[in-house]
């Protein structure tokens, strides 16, 4: 058993993910409203906690760099930090690579996705912290493992995925997204090749969504123009057998 997973997402209407690019918001629109529709409306859902990879969670973490010398050698198996009753922030850092120096972000707990070759010296470094951690298998790379450890180990029935591109993309592909929850901007990017919400880095003809199917449970327009929309993703009906 895994948590329901909603991938919560703003875009452009051409589907990029950097609001920084987009096109300004049109008179009499304040930015500042088209901006906080995004926290509003996750908050709606009442998750357990939110999942993004390395990258984001490094710009917002920011945690010094240090080295502790003769760190013990630990067991790959969990470690839970004491978390407070608080909403669990979770990286994906299959190397290790995050820094933290506390054991939150925006008040919320950190769990760390690892994978098993990580050090003994990082988790050392976890531990002080005060986060907790789960493995991924050797690599890292156990998307499916990992919520299900998150769902046996921590308790967590629903939570919210705010990745990358990348990240998002390895979930659906994984089969590991219930519901998508997009917030449309009332704006583009136009530049070819910036990433957009979902952007699984496969091989060519690789199909990240296939066998699955999107249904259409939700839409609702939100002052200044933005569109929530929302869709439950469900296996595809088989064409082979109309």
């Amino acid at each position: 058993m895994r948590p329901h997973i909603i991938c919560h997402m703003e875009t452009s209407l051409d589907g990029r993910l950097h609001p920084s690019r987009f096109t300004a918001a049109a008179a009499g629109i304040p930015a500042k409203v088209l901006k906080g529709h995004y926290e509003e409306v996750a908050g709606r859902f009442d998750a357990d906690g939110w999942i993004v990879g390395r990258k984001t969670m490094a710009e917002m973490a920011k945690g010094p760099e240090r080295t502790i010398a003769d760190a013990p050698s630990v067991a790959r198996e969990p470690h839970v930090a004491d978390r407070h009753g608080r909403k669990l922030a979770i990286a994906i850092d299959p190397s290790g690579r995050v820094r933290y120096g506390k054991d939150h972000v925006g008040g919320d707990h950190i769990v760390a996705i690892l994978g098993e070759e990580v050090s003994d010296a990082y988790l050392a470094e976890l531990r002080e912290d005060g986060v907790s951690y789960i493995f991924a298998g050797p690599k890292g790379d156990d998307l499916a493992g990992a919520m299900t450890q998150l769902a046996t180990v921590f308790g967590v029935k629903k939570l919210l995925l705010e990745g990358g591109g990348g990240i998002n993309g390895s979930f659906l592909k994984n089969r590991l997204i219930d519901e998508f929850s997009t917030l449309i901007f009332p704006a583009v990017d136009g530049l070819a090749g910036v990433q957009a919400i979902v952007d699984y880095h496969g091989e060519d003809g690789e199909r990240p969504g296939a066998g699955r199917a999107l249904r259409l449970i939700g839409c609702e327009v939100l002052e200044g123009g933005m569109v929530w929309l929302r869709h439950a993703v469900e296996a595809a009906p088989d064409t082979a057998n109309p």
